[in-house]
């Protein structure tokens, strides 16, 4: 029996040891838990030792009313049960919904994302002069951490062959593809990139979304050749 078949074995007592000790008004010894439940002291004290490590259960020694050793006693932990099952995908569908709803739902999405791609990038320093190819590097350094799995291409193109929300995107591309450029684009303006996110290419290949990548005004205006400046006759 493997350990994931271990717990799931295991997970219906220990969820009645945690479940008495809800149900009490004071908290419980091993020999109580075990007689309540009808179980063998050792496996209420196994249970008990798991709860205390995910925390849902505290530990603590009884003072003792007259003679003899603090008795240990056992009680839930205070506060929401943190085991329980998320549900943060459905949270997504709803917001995504709402946002659909916006007279111009790309662009709202895009600048959303684009307040957040510039608080996910790594900062640099004000005076630190960036270039193409280190600005490239924080983007896709960004984007691996938010779990795109980003692969620089040729044409100054970047490969998105992985989309964290792609269910999502698959239903709301219109309003969440805006917002994963505006997340690019958000980026690259905090860190004074001399590039820009043009356009992205929503499943432009089969197993990839494209990034298209060109220089800022700015930068194409370092790169051109300086005029002559006539002379004067």
């Amino acid at each position: 029996m493997t350990r994931v078949d271990r717990d799931d074995a295991d997970k219906p007592r220990r969820e009645a040891v945690l479940e008495a000790l809800r149900a009490s008004d004071d908290p419980l010894g091993v020999t109580e838990l075990a007689e309540r439940l009808g179980i063998h002291p050792n496996t209420v004290r196994f249970h008990l030792d798991a709860l205390v490590t995910q925390g849902l259960v505290d530990r603590k020694l009884e003072e003792p009313s007259g003679r003899g050793r603090p008795r240990t006693v056992h009680a839930p932990h205070p506060g929401m049960d943190r085991g329980g099952r998320r549900q943060y995908h459905l949270l997504a569908k709803i917001l995504l919904g709402q946002l659909s709803t916006s007279p111009d739902a790309g662009a709202a999405a895009e600048a959303a994302g684009r307040s957040w791609g510039g608080y996910l990038v790594e900062q640099v320093a004000p005076s630190h002069q960036i270039g193409a190819a280190e600005a490239t590097q924080r983007l896709t350094a960004m984007m691996t951490d938010l779990g795109f799995a980003p692969e620089p291409a040729e044409d100054d193109r970047i490969r998105l062959r992985h989309c964290p929300f792609l269910e999502l995107a698959e239903e709301y591309s219109s309003t969440l593809c805006p917002l994963h450029l505006g997340l690019m684009r958000g980026a690259l303006t905090e860190i004074r990139a001399p590039i820009a996110a043009t356009r992205l290419e929503p499943f432009a290949e089969p197993d990839a979304c494209l990034v298209h990548l060109s220089p800022t005004h700015r930068q194409a205006a370092a790169k051109s050749p300086k005029q002559r400046r006539p002379r004067s006759t």
